[in-house]
This record gives structure tokens, C-alpha cells and sequence, in this order.
């Protein structure tokens, strides 16, 4: 009797520990901004690698906790683990499919697995907090050459972007409210922008300058960088995750998603709005053109640097930054393409920005379900840098400007809902586009993967009964 207690204890304290891994690995996933259909594809495939049968097995993810309960007839043990980080870290999501995988094919034991699961958790980022401020700094400027501007305000928006980045940092590791530190990057960012205007326009500042400083540092474009110099914020990943939760039936998590993606991007308006009326900067964006007017070349290095940015704040392998940025340029072109056309004298197929947004996304997307199997790592890893440079900035601006300036005159508020709705529509386009054809890739694979899944359980079994181990 003694030892069967003592057998039942034992075998108690191992299935605890397998769950103890579990929730661990799902809590890593969260953190790094895996989608929800992800996060459960992964856990199942660990809780088979653990030898945790699925009839038995019940996970539930929100936002900000994880759910595991195992009953059978002899047990019934729940754990929860709640989850406040919430970063973006492809590496890790990457890292930890392939763990879960090599994890069965190579037998590991319950010590491996789980120094191989620290090692993921503990892994330095791929690059450095300046280096991702530069990469992002770029990346708008990036952006503000798709807003029309020349390569003189380039340079000025990255300026700005990369100190409201780097301040951003500083913030969030002193432990402030995350949602106040992008309000305040944002305004920021705006401020700088709005003061490398005057190195063009202001006299008095030119006058004091060298000519040919005063030519080096002219500018076209000078307020272009101000619609540019705070996108770094723009949550992309938090809104393709939530347009696939919600396509996917994961309504709880999917509008918690929603939630943080719209406090993120009301932080960030309500920074930039108050550096604006700061500065009392005039509605420059009311007349700008909508209508692409540099070379596709200018357009397509813009794309790729852009792609290449967000990529760095991502943190995706390095091998992979040629990739999206080609991706980035891939994207951006078919949308010009689609977009253009006679309407406004240009080669295209003339259907506007809204579903040329659809078309490039969607194509990008299309693309990657192939791709991810040469690169072996995710399909957002891919995919969502690469439809970042597509984000409708210039009606973003209007939006704002239009809801700030508004003074009772009729048909402001029907211009910036109008704005407003257009903005959303394409970013929402760009989302969808994004996660449909991974969704049904998924539905596709997911037979074939779950057959590969089952052999290499059977296989493991078997092995561990000839050299006569516990088969788990």
C-alpha cells in the first residue's frame, strides 16, 4: 500500500511538473505576441511531446492569464499563470515551434526541455536598444517618403523618430505607464519635427547658417516628417492578431487585442494633437495629394527600409531582413499598381487605395504561406513587416487635423469621420488581407501536420519501449 502511494505521489509531482513546462512555454508565446490559434497549436503539440492526453487536456488563453486543466479518472489538476508582459519577439515564437518539434524528434527529456525553454526565454534580443531606435528612426523616415516628401526630410523625420523611440524605452524600463510613455513619444516626436521645419523656413535661423549648410539642410518638404516621426507606434501586430482571433472564433481574446490596439493609437493621436496645438501648426495635409508622384524605384527603397525598420522592433532573425524587405517592396508596388490608373494619369488598375490595400496585403500574405517552409520560421515573422509601409498615414493626419480645428462649420465632422473611416477601412483591409490566407493555409496544413504529429509520438513510443524507458 505504501508503495503505491508512494508511486501515485510521484507520478503526481511528474504530471504537475509537465504542466509547470506547459504553462511556461504558453506564457513565452504570449509574452512575444503570438496569435491565439498559435498559442494553442503549439501547446497541444508540447502536451503530446509530454505525454498529457488532449481528451483529458483543457487550455484557455486571455490576455492576461493562462488556463491548464488536466482530469482523468484518477486526477484533476488545474494551473494558471498570468501573463503581463505582452512585447513583440518573433525569435522567440519561432524558437519555441521548433522546440516543440525537436522536442519529439529527439526525445528529450523533461531537464532538456526545459533548459532548452530558459535558454529561449533568457536569449538576448537580436539587437540593441540603439539599434532598434535606428532601425525605427529609419523606418518612418521610410514612411515619410510614401507621404511625398523628399530625402533631406527623410532624415529629419528619422532624427525625430529615433529620439521619441529611444525616450519611449527609457520610460517604459523606469516603469511608467506604457500607454503615458506613447502619449509622450509621440508629442515628443512631433515637437522635433515641427523644430526641424524651421531650419528651412525660419530666416532668421537659415541667416545664421553657412550657405552651403543652409542648402545641405533645405528641405522641400518641411512638414512632411510631422505625419511621419511617430508611426513607430502604429500597433501592427497587436491589430493582424486581433482580425485573425476574431476570424479564428477567439472572440475574448480577439477584442481584448482591439482594446489595447485602441488605447495604444488613441495615446499616440492624443500626443501628437497636443504637440500640434502646442505648435498651433496649420492643416498642411488638407491639400496634399493622395496620388503617388515619385519613381517606383524612390518608392520601393522607401518600402524596404520601412519593412527592414519595423522588422528590428519585431526582433526578427537578422538572415531575414533582406526577406521582408523585399516583401516591403512587393507590397508597396502591387498596391501603386492597383491603386492608379486613369483617374489620375498614371498605369494601373484604378481601384482605389482601399482595395489596392487588400490586394498587397493579401498577395504579401499569399507569398509567405510559401515562403515560411524555405526560411522555416512563421508566417507573420514575414508577412506583417512587409505590410507595415502601407499604413495610410496622410488620412490619419487629415483625421486629426479635422477633429482638432473643428469650429462648428458645417461639414468638418462629416470630413473627419470621413478621413477617419477611410484610415481605418485600409488598415483594417491591410489586417484582413494579411490573415485570411494564413487562416486557411492553417485549415489546409493542419490535417498533414497533426499525421506527422501522431507518427513521431508512435515512433518516440516505440523507442522508448525497445530500450526500455517509461513510455510516458
Amino acid at each position: 500500500m505504501e508503495m503505491e502511494d508512494l508511486n501515485r505521489i510521484q507520478k503526481e509531482k511528474k504530471i504537475r511538473r509537465e504542466l509547470d513546462l506547459l504553462m511556461r512555454t504558453g506564457e513565452l508565446l504570449i509574452a512575444s505576441g503570438a496569435d491565439t490559434s498559435r498559442i494553442l497549436r503549439n501547446l497541444h503539440r508540447v502536451a503530446a511531446y509530454l505525454g498529457l492526453p488532449s481528451e483529458n487536456l483543457h487550455i484557455h488563453v486571455t490576455y492576461n492569464m493562462l488556463q491548464v486543466n488536466l482530469s482523468d479518472e484518477e486526477h484533476s489538476l488545474s494551473k494558471f499563470q498570468r501573463c503581463d508582459e505582452h512585447g513583440i519577439n518573433m525569435t522567440a515564437i519561432s524558437a519555441v515551434s521548433k522546440l516543440s518539434w525537436n522536442a519529439i524528434k529527439e526525445d528529450y527529456s523533461l531537464d532538456k526541455y526545459e533548459q532548452e525553454l530558459e535558454r529561449i526565454s533568457k536569449r538576448p534580443r537580436n539587437y540593441t536598444v540603439n539599434q532598434v531606435a535606428i532601425g525605427a528612426g529609419f523606418a518612418c523616415g521610410g514612411f515619410c517618403i510614401q507621404f511625398g516628401c523628399d530625402w533631406t526630410a527623410f532624415f529629419y523625420a528619422s532624427i525625430a523618430a529615433i529620439i521619441g523611440f529611444r525616450l519611449r524605452a527609457y520610460l517604459n524600463k523606469s516603469g511608467s505607464n506604457a500607454y503615458v510613455n506613447i502619449g509622450v513619444a509621440a508629442f515628443v516626436s512631433t515637437i522635433i519635427a515641427w523644430l526641424s521645419a524651421y531650419l528651412t523656413l525660419s530666416p532668421t535661423v537659415v541667416g545664421l547658417m553657412p550657405e552651403w549648410l543652409a542648402q545641405v539642410l533645405h528641405t522641400d518638404t518641411p512638414w512632411h516628417p510631422l505625419m511621419a516621426c511617430a508611426l513607430f507606434i502604429v500597433p501592427g501586430v497587436p491589430l493582424i492578431n486581433f482580425v485573425s482571433d476574431m476570424i479564428e472564433n477567439h472572440i475574448e481574446m480577439g477584442l481584448n487585442r482591439a482594446i489595447n490596439t485602441l488605447l495604444m493609437v488613441t495615446a499616440m493621436s492624443f500626443g501628437i494633437s497636443m504637440a500640434i496645438t502646442v505648435c498651433g501648426v496649420d492643416n498642411f495635409v488638407k491639400d496634399l495629394s493622395m496620388t503617388p508622384h515619385s519613381t517606383y524605384l524612390s518608392y520601393s527603397i522607401a518600402a524596404a527600409i520601412s519593412a527592414m525598420g519595423f522588422s528590428m522592433i519585431f526582433n526578427i532573425p537578422k538572415r531575414l531582413l533582406w526577406v521582408v524587405a523585399l516583401g516591403g517592396i512587393i507590397a508597396v508596388c502591387t498596391r501603386n499598381f492597383v491603386n492608379l490608373g486613369a483617374s489620375n494619369n498614371n498605369v494601373g488598375l484604378d481601384q482605389g487605395l482601399i482595395m489596392a490595400s487588400l490586394v498587397g496585403s493579401f498577395l504579401i500574405s499569399l507569398l509567405c504561406v510559401k515562403f515560411v517552409h524555405v526560411f522555416h520560421t512563421p508566417h507573420h515573422c514575414l508577412a506583417i513587416p512587409s505590410v507595415i509601409p502601407m499604413v495610410p498615414g496622410v488620412l490619419m493626419y487629415r483625421a486629426l487635423f479635422a477633429l482638432i480645428e473643428m469650429q462648428g462649420i458645417v461639414g468638418e465632422l462629416t470630413e473627419a469621420f470621413s478621413n477617419a473611416v477611410k484610415a481605418s477601412l485600409i488598415i483594417l483591409c491591410i489586417a484582413i488581407g494579411v490573415a485570411i490566407p494564413n487562416i486557411y493555409a492553417r485549415r489546409w496544413l493542419n490535417p498533414m501536420r497533426k499525421q506527422k504529429l501522431n507518427r513521431l509520438i508512435a515512433q518516440r513510443r516505440e523507442k522508448r519501449i525497445f530500450e526500455g524507458l517509461d513510455p510516458e
